[in-house]
């Protein structure tokens, strides 16, 4: 976790928060999330699943494994036939981003 706390702090701010609002949104104290962007203390397997629900990120961007900051989209309380539309979307945005690389 060599680059956590940078990692944090970068997204912490991108998201306009500060190291209080931050702590208020994930139940914890200004000076745990302190000592996470000092990489003073390591975070819980909980708490990474809360910080990569909360950024949109993976756990892996979130430990420095992977530098793609490739957005995830929350969808565990959706319908299927949402999450079906969803990919659907996503889909035919693709092709049409595919369309434009290509004229």
């Amino acid at each position: 976790m060599v680059d956590f706390g940078k990692i944090l702090k970068e997204l912490r701010k991108s998201a306009g928060l500060s190291q209080q609002t931050l702590a208020e949104k994930l139940g914890v104290t200004k000076s745990l999330i302190s000592y996470y962007e000092l990489q003073e203390r390591s975070p819980s397997p909980e708490m990474l699943i809360k910080l990569t629900k909360l950024f949109h990120v993976s756990a892996d961007y979130l430990l420095g494994i992977d530098n793609d900051i490739t957005k995830s989209l929350d969808i565990s309380d959706l319908k299927n036939e949402d999450v079906r539309l969803l990919e659907y979307t996503a889909d035919v945005l693709r092709k049409k981003n595919e369309k434009m690389q290509t004229d």
